[in-house]
């Protein structure tokens, strides 16, 4: 029996040139992580099907589900600034779109699921670390209320992976608004296949933003969902790590989780990344980065724009409201951060002197934040006596306020997926043993509640537990 799900694929319908069709490659033997039975029912299926020998073999490649046509996705990006002309899908396959019951569309991915054309040269696998580090980190982010794409399920596939060692091959599905990145456009835009860019912008503003009319209108749309999201980040303290152009999506989700990382101790200039030797990725340079990218995506729209010198002017001019609208949303995040509802002009600098004072001291992002609300922010600095007037400011700020504390346990989460607490799942994980990762799942399924039978979860790691390098895992 094959497992079926209520596909309808859209983009299988584009030309040719915009994927390679394959199945994925078989495996050895199969078997279940987990199924997010939330997740699954939210998107008008079924867990328990899910669940199924039938799903797991579909999942790890074994058998295609009906109705599905898989297919690597064509796309090209800048790379730590370089430029690559052909990228792809070099380990994934799209299986097919789903319509959940509120009518919006799903694409159902299978992530390291064997070679593509695309793989130049790499094994299209994934070991088990990565698979459960994104399944981890995307349902945190989730949870914080962050666009993400989301984790449906998780299998292995009874192989082994080359990594310098040999470890536990396995297969993440990936659900998705949409797999369209900035390096979709870049793609065509390389090849000036205007017909291409014409479809996947008409694709793309059905898909994502019906209410743009235009390609300038589509620009304008992609440029504010990104302000919002990477002023998301700012505000829970997360760390992408690899922001290429192939790894921005456009419908304004946060995408393909490798060296990622939420910050323990605070700094502007943190980097988790090994591969991000020069810091070009860190958490301060995200707004920046998001800009760039946006003008290598507006680059490409510049020949469905009309004339070339009115068209770069309009193009600038949206690429140039970037900043407005980041500041703008950074500004309400972090306000309800510290207990702010209202607005006066002070406040932007009362929160940058505070996380000026977190750098110098060592302080840790996310308990400082939580620890506003019952008052013990101050033992997260190496001198507990360094926020001493800056609290007092706050004070008096917030004393205007209606009620900031519960302004501040609804936007500072007690919870995020620490580095330690992801390394410990991962390393369970390879070993056999779930439980930690399932554990974790759970807590971070409810970022901002309490949780006291948790605590140890929301402590930061010792010395010994800091994690400072995260990997991609390719």
């Amino acid at each position: 029996m094959t497992l079926t799900l209520p596909f309808d694929n859209s983009y299988a319908r584009l030309p040719d040139r915009f994927y390679a069709r394959q199945t994925a490659v078989p495996v050895r033997d199969p078997g279940l992580i987990t199924v997010n039975a939330g997740l699954a029912r939210s998107l008008g299926l079924d867990p328990e099907i899910l669940s199924s020998a039938e799903a797991v073999t579909s999942f790890a490649g074994n058998a295609t589900p009906g109705g599905a046509e898989p297919l690597a996705q064509a796309y090209a990006g800048h790379q730590f600034g370089g430029w690559s002309p052909q990228l792809g899908d070099g380990r994934a396959l799209l299986l097919g779109e789903i319509v959940s019951p509120e009518g919006q569309r799903f694409d159902i991915q299978l992530k390291g699921s064997g070679p593509t054309p695309f793989s130049r040269r790499g094994d299209g696998r994934a070991w088990i670390g990565p698979v459960i580090r994104e399944y981890i980190v995307s349902e945190a982010m989730a949870a914080l209320g962050l666009p993400t794409t989301r984790a449906l399920a998780a299998v292995t596939t009874g192989e082994p992976v080359w990594r310098e060692t040999a470890l536990p091959g396995a297969v993440l599905v990936r659900v998705a608004a949409s797999h369209i990145r900035v390096g979709t456009f870049q793609y065509f835009a390389a090849r000036q296949d205007t017909e291409a860019l014409r479809l996947l912008t008409d694709h793309v503003i059905e898909r994502h933003y019906p209410d743009a009319k235009t390609p300038l209108d589509l620009l304008d749309a992609v440029t504010a969902a990104q302000a919002r999201l990477i002023a998301g980040w700012m505000s829970f303290g997360f760390i992408h790590g690899v922001m290429n152009t192939d790894n921005m999506a456009i419908s304004g989700e946060t995408i393909d989780y490798g060296p990622c990382a939420f910050m323990d101790a605070y700094h502007p200039q943190k980097v988790f990344s090994s591969i991000d030797q020069y810091g070009r990725y860190a958490y301060g340079n995200q707004p920046r980065i998001a800009v760039w990218n946006l003008a290598q995506f507006a680059s490409c729209l510049l020949p469905l724009m009309g004339e070339e010198e009115p068209a770069i002017e309009a193009a600038t001019a949206a690429i140039n409201r970037f900043p407005e609208l980041y500041e703008a949303e950074w500004l309400k995040r972090f306000r309800a951060k510290i207990g702010l509802a209202t607005a006066e002009d002070g406040d932007a600098a009362l929160i940058e002197a505070l996380l000026t004072r977190m750098a110098e001291g060592g302080a840790d992002f996310t308990r400082t934040f939580r620890g506003l609300s019952d008052d013990t922010a101050a033992s997260e600095f190496a001198d507990p006596k360094a926020c001493g007037a800056w609290a007092r400011d706050w004070r008096d700020r917030t004393a205007r306020e209606a009620d900031p504390v519960a302004l501040m346990r609804a936007a500072n989460p007690a919870f995020i997926p620490r580095n330690h607490r992801v390394e410990e799942a991962i390393q369970s994980a390879v070993k056999g043993d779930y439980s930690h990762f399932h554990r974790l799942n759970e807590i971070l399924a409810h970022p901002f509640d309490d949780q006291p039978d948790a605590a140890e979860y929301r402590a930061a790691p010792t010395e010994e537990e800091t994690v400072t390098r995260t990997f991609c895992g390719t």
